[in-house]
């Protein structure tokens, strides 16, 4: 019976049934065959009112989609080319950080290849950047800011894993300036290797960025001093943002008009509405493997077979790049409560678990051959995968080479939680 019914998941996963249909399917079938009511699982779907960060994910949705909406992606890598550009790589360094900004303020990966993609890779080759480095770069930032604040998979995260949202926002922070860095440096290299052109560094140039992009230059310092500053927490951070991205965008530089805001609100809804169901759907799933025992009796085979935490750590990096080519949202819903017991047997701190989770899934858009961040490179730039993963091949090894220091160096994952005290 149970192969059967694997069998007939693995078919309806394979031609395409919404992840949700799935989830909800598994939870009925498996809470009748244990004889519980059925509307237990509507009960654990209403358990998603009272989650306290909820609120969070709309608003902190909807501001990253007007920033895609508005001319704030071609603001901010002005910005960063007048600052960065004299520095040797410094046009590679300004696209990475300006990436890295943007997708953790809108939180998809696509958005920022789409949005920035056609703006940074003509600036690369402008340069004199070789083209594998630039598709690769440009292929690689569409993921880069998952771990830093305010973006939406380490909301969800803490959210299932049922840990606080501003500590995992800090958990998060340093692994993300940790391989922010390391590419960093693989630019440098790069363009010292091949002797790539600075941009000399202009005060009227970088004056006229500065004034330029004004008004989004304080979202930053805003969002993300006041969250590590305990001046806001996850849900009042979501609706500062949120205010004060319409109010610049809309009513100060009028990127986006007024008839333009309803379709606005309505994708990026879509988005949240999309989450939500799974959410609710894979709690009740999640329930019954709780209720089940089934995190104890894997946790039980695991060990009995690698009895260290650090063999332990290595099987879980391999699954997890894998499981993120299920789609980033639902991997976190589906996975983390089965794994989260079973690494707390392991003595592994939850944050620290965290940490890694999403830096797994962020190499993961990169994993051949499914890597999302793949097709979506292959698609904007027109390009074959195989160039697609030829180009990525080396940023990826760096980032399995910063996935190995976050993994087995804890303490980049719960120094700045610790040293700020918060809670």
């Amino acid at each position: 019976m149970a192969f059967a019914l694997t069998a007939l998941g693995l078919f309806l996963a394979a031609i395409g049934t919404p992840i949700f249909a799935l989830l909800a399917g598994a939870a009925l079938v498996l809470f009748h065959a244990a004889g519980i009511n059925l509307s237990a699982t509507i009960i654990e779907f209403s358990r998603l009112a009272d989650m306290p960060a909820l609120i969070a994910i709309p608003l902190f949705t909807f501001a990253g989609y007007l920033l895609a909406e508005s001319q704030a992606p071609q603001r901010m890598v002005r910005i960063a080319q007048a600052l960065f550009g004299w520095l040797p790589g410094g046009v590679a360094i300004a696209g990475l950080c300006a990436c890295a900004l943007f997708t953790a303020f809108t939180g998809a990966s696509g958005v920022t290849i789409i949005a920035l993609g056609g703006i940074i890779y003509p600036m690369l080759r402008k340069q004199g950047y070789p083209e594998s480095f630039c598709l690769g770069l440009v292929t690689t930032t569409g993921s880069l800011g998952l771990l830093f604040p305010p973006s939406l998979p380490i909301i969800i995260y803490a959210l299932v894993a049922k840990i606080s949202v501003n500590r995992l926002f800090a958990a998060a922070a340093v692994p993300g300036v940790f391989i922010l860095l390391l590419l960093c440096a693989y630019a440098v290299f790069i363009a010292i290797r091949h002797k790539v052109a600075r941009v000399p560094f202009a005060w009227g140039k970088a004056a006229a960025a500065l004034r330029e992009g004004a008004w989004e230059i304080p979202l930053p310092f805003l969002i993300i001093g006041g969250i590590y500053g305990g001046f806001f927490t996850a849900s009042e951070a979501a609706a500062v943002m949120a205010f004060y991205v319409l109010l610049v965008e809309v009513f100060i530089y009028r990127d986006v008009r007024l008839r333009d805001l309803p379709g606005v609100v309505r994708r990026s809804m879509v988005l949240v509405g999309a989450i939500l169901i799974v959410l609710g759907t894979a709690l009740g799933l999640t329930s019954y493997l709780v209720d089940a025992q089934a995190p104890m009796k894997l946790f039980a085979v695991i060990s009995s077979r690698l009895s260290h935490a650090w063999q332990f750590l290595i099987c879980l990096n391999i699954f997890l790049l894998v499981a993120n080519m299920i789609e980033i949202f639902s991997a976190i819903i589906i996975v983390v409560p089965i794994i989260l017991p079973v690494a707390l047997g392991y003595h592994i701190n939850p944050l620290h678990l965290g940490a890694l989770f999403l830096l797994n899934l962020e190499i993961g858009y990169l994993t051949m051959p499914m890597g999302l961040n793949l097709f979506l490179s292959s698609r904007r730039f027109e390009r074959p995968m195989g160039e697609l993963y030829r180009a990525t091949f080396p940023f990826w090894i760096i980032l399995l080479l910063g996935l190995a220091a976050v993994t087995y160096v804890p303490a980049l994952s719960l120094w700045l939680p610790r040293t700020l005290g918060i809670r």
